[in-house]
C-alpha cells in the first residue's frame, strides 16, 4: 500500500496531468471490458470453493480445464472487439488534447494486451483463493508493488514518450505475474494441470452463473468506468486525473481491506457446501462488519485531513482531488458493507433474481449523473448521485437474502452497529481538527486521535461481548509468550 502510494505520487509528477488523466480514462475504457473477466472470475472461484468443500479432486481438475478453455476463448474474442470498438470510440468520442492521441492509442494496446494476460490468469488464482494459499498472494503482492516501484525509476530516467513507456512497462509486469501464478499453481495444486475436456453440462451451470454476473457487472460498469467517461465529455482530461487521484486512494486502501475479504470469502462458500449454516451466518454479518471496521480506521484521518495528505503526497494536487477523495470514502465504505452478502448469495448458486433487482437499482446512478451534468451540476455530483444510490441499496437488498440470513440480524449487528460506531469514533477528530489551523503537526496529531478513538470504540461499541473476550484472549496468550 505504501509503494502504491508513494509511485502514484512520482507517475503523476513524471506524467503530468493530462497525461496522467488520458491514462486513466482510456485504461478505464479497457476495464469496461472486465465485465467479462469478473462475472466468470466469480463463477470459477464458486465452482472450485464448492468442490473443494466438497472433496471431490476429479471434478476439480475438470472444472479448472473448462475454466482455462472459457478464458482464452472470451479472451480472444474481447482483445479483437477492444481493438475495433476502442480505436473507433478514442479518435472519434473521447476528448483527448491535440498530439497525444497516438500515446493514447499505444495505452489502449497495451492495456489490452495486459487485460488478456490478467484474463488467462484468473483459473489459477481463483485455485489459490479457494485453497486459502494467502501467503502466496503476500509475496507476488510484495514482488509486483516491488516492480512498480523500479517501473518508477525507469519512467524518471527514459529518454521516451513517457506515456509510451509507463503503458509497455505495465504490460511486461502483468507478464510476468501472469507466469509467476502459472509456475506456482502447478507446482502445488494437482487440479492445475489442464487437460482437454467437454463436459457439456458443467459450461452451461459455470456460463448460467457467469451470465448473471455479467448483466450485474454491465451495470456496475455504468457507474464506475461509464462515469469516467462522463466526467472526460464534460470537463476534460484534467478532471479525470483529479479522479484518478482518488481512485489510487481508493484502491490503495481497499486492496489491503478485499485481502481481508479474500481470505474470508472461501470460508462462506465451504460452510455452505457442508451445510453448517449457523457459521454461514456468522461469517455474513461478522465479514461485512469487521471490512467496514478495517476501512474507518484510514477513511477518519484521511477525509478529514485529505487538503493536507495530498499536498504532501502529490505536490501538485488536480482541481477537486480533495473533495473526491473524502467521497470516494464515503461511496466505498456504503457499498463494502454490502460484499459478503454478494458472496453468500454466490454460494448458494441462485443469483438471478438477487442480479436483476440490485443492478437494474444500481444502473441508475449512470443516468442521474449524466442528467445532473446536462443540468450544469459540478463533478461532485457524481459520487453523490452514487452514495444516494447504493445507500439505498443496503435496503433494497434485504429482502432478497432473507432465505438465507435474518434481514433484521444484519440491520442490527451489522448496519446499525457501524453508523453508531462511525459517529463516536470521528467525533473527537473532527473537533481537533476544527480547533487547529492547518499544519504538519495538526496531521499527526489527527492520524493518532483517530486511530485511538476509532480502536476503542470499536472494542467498546463495535464489538460483542464474545468478540472482546477472544480480542483479551489473544492479547493475554501474546503478553504471555512474551
Amino acid at each position: 500500500m505504501a509503494i502504491s502510494l508513494f509511485t502514484s505520487r512520482v507517475v503523476l509528477q513524471t506524467l503530468g496531468v493530462k497525461d496522467f488523466g488520458i491514462y486513466n480514462v482510456v485504461g478505464g475504457v479497457v476495464s469496461m471490458f472486465s465485465i467479462f473477466s469478473s462475472s466468470l472470475s466469480s463463477s470459477i472461484s464458486r465452482f472450485l470453493t464448492y468442490e473443494l468443500g466438497k472433496g471431490d479432486q476429479k471434478r476439480l481438475n475438470t472444472i479448472f480445464s473448462t475454466a482455462i478453455n472459457v478464458q482464452v476463448a472470451m479472451g480472444i474474442f474481447i482483445l479483437i472487439i477492444g481493438e475495433i470498438v476502442g480505436m473507433w470510440f478514442l479518435y472519434n468520442k473521447m476528448n483527448i488534447p491535440a498530439g497525444r492521441l497516438g500515446a493514447a492509442s499505444w495505452v489502449l494496446h497495451c492495456s489490452l494486451i495486459a487485460f488478456f494476460i490478467n484474463l488467462i490468469s484468473v483459473p489459477y488464482n481463483a485455485s489459490i483463493i479457494s485453497h486459502e494459499k494467502m501467503s502466496a498472494f503476500a509475496y507476488i503482492s510484495i514482488l509486483e508493488a516491488t516492480l512498480k516501484l523500479a517501473i518508477v525509476y525507469v519512467l524518471w530516467v527514459a529518454p521516451f514518450d513517457k506515456l509510451k513507456t509507463y503503458a509497455v512497462l505495465m504490460l511486461m509486469v502483468s507478464l510476468l505475474l501472469r507466469l509467476i501464478y502459472g509456475i506456482y499453481c502447478k507446482r502445488h495444486f494437482a487440479e492445475c494441470t489442464y487437460h482437454r475436456v467437454h463436459d457439456q453440462q458443467l459450461l452451461k451451470d459455470m456460463t448460467g452463473f457467469a451470465g448473471w454476473g455479467f448483466f450485474g457487472n454491465c451495470c456496475y460498469m455504468f457507474n464506475t468506468q461509464g462515469v469516467d467517461i462522463l466526467i472526460n465529455l464534460f470537463f476534460g482530461v484534467t478532471l479525470n486525473a483529479a479522479r484518478g487521484i482518488a481512485s489510487q486512494v481508493e484502491r490503495a486502501v481497499t486492496q489491503f481491506v478485499n485481502n481481508f475479504m479474500t481470505a474470508l470469502n472461501p470460508q462462506i462458500t465451504k460452510s455452505y457446501a457442508a451445510g453448517d449454516m449457523e457459521y454461514f451466518d456468522k461469517l455474513i454479518c461478522w465479514g461485512a462488519k469487521y471490512s467496514y471496521y478495517l476501512m474507518l480506521f484510514f477513511a477518519i484521518p484521511i477525509c478529514l485531513e485529505a487538503p493536507k495528505i495530498l499536498h504532501l503526497w502529490l505536490g501538485i494536487v488536480p482541481n477537486y482531488a480533495v473533495d473526491f477523495v473524502r467521497l470516494t470514502f464515503a461511496t466505498s465504505m456504503t457499498t463494502i458493507l454490502g460484499n459478503t452478502l454478494v458472496t453468500a448469495i454466490q454460494a448458494t448458486g441462485k443469483i438471478k433474481r438477487y442480479q436483476i433487482v440490485v443492478s437494474l437499482w444500481g444502473v441508475i446512478s449512470f443516468p442521474l449523473t449524466w442528467l445532473a451534468f446536462k443540468l450544469g451540476a459540478s463533478p461532485l455530483w457524481a459520487y453523490i448521485v452514487y452514495f444516494v444510490v447504493y445507500f439505498v441499496l443496503l435496503f433494497i437488498r434485504m429482502p432478497l437474502v432473507k432465505h438465507i440470513i435474518r434481514p433484521s440480524m444484519y440491520l442490527k449487528d451489522v448496519i446499525l452497529t457501524v453508523l453508531v460506531v462511525t459517529a463516536v469514533a470521528a467525533l473527537l477528530p473532527t473537533l481537533l481538527c476544527f480547533a487547529q489551523p492547518e499544519s504538519f503537526l495538526r496531521l499527526v496529531e489527527v492520524c493518532i486521535l483517530s486511530v485511538v478513538c476509532t480502536g476503542a470504540t470499536i472494542y467498546t461499541i463495535g464489538m460483542k461481548a464474545n468478540e472482546r473476550k477472544r480480542v483479551q484472549s489473544f492479547i493475554l496468550k501474546k503478553v504471555h509468550k512474551q
